[in-house]
């Protein structure tokens, strides 16, 4: 497999990610079944999306915008379709606010719902992290206190090397002096 391409690799990764322990999107694997609360249907997606697009700066200048004609064709008298009170404009402001305010507070529900989630994966990610590193820890006491014991192992095989060393030498000198005298007779 050609590891260069990073397409490869991503696909390699998202095939794998929900077995591989390493994949850092395991932890969001148990909330992937939160969807919108609209459902996931096409109306749902664009009822979502129109909910969202409510707050945009690009609704509140076009908004803004259509107003403003909206009262100065009125105003200057280019048509009489809604004069002064502006009762049709309050009525489309009426009738905006009855479908916008539930698209938005179901959005805000939902995302919070998506946050929340993402909080808990997050928390169980920290979690395992956390554990990981205690057993980090627990392993490199382990290794450091098998070190020492191996050092005090080393340390005693050299002072046993070096008192066999001795008895040697000792026992060479003597054997030596005993040939000596045995070829001096």
């Amino acid at each position: 497999m050609d590891t260069s391409n990073p397409s490869n690799s991503g696909a390699k990764t998202e095939k794998s990610g929900a077995s591989d322990p390493r994949h850092h999107f395991r932890f969001h694997l148990p909330h992937h079944h939160l969807s919108s609360v609209f459902g996931g249907d096409w109306f749902a997606l664009k009822a979502e999306a129109f909910a969202r697009f409510f707050g945009t700066p690009v609704f509140l200048v076009a908004q803004t915008v259509i107003v403003a004609v909206w009262i100065g064709i009125n105003v200057v008298g280019w048509t009489k379709f809604d004069v002064y009170p502006f009762i049709l404009l309050n009525l489309a402001f009426s009738l905006q606010a009855a479908y916008a305010a539930p698209l938005i507070l179901l959005a805000q529900t939902r995302q919070a719902d998506r946050d929340k989630a993402h909080a808990d994966a997050d928390a169980q990610h920290r979690e395992a992290l956390a554990m990981a590193h205690e057993e980090r820890l627990a392993a490199a006491a382990k290794q450091g206190a098998q070190m020492v014991e191996l050092l005090e192992q080393n340390t005693k095989l050299t002072e046993l090397t070096k008192d066999l060393s001795q008895r040697i030498e000792m026992l060479t000198v003597d054997l030596h002096g005993k040939l000596l005298q045995k070829n001096e007779k």
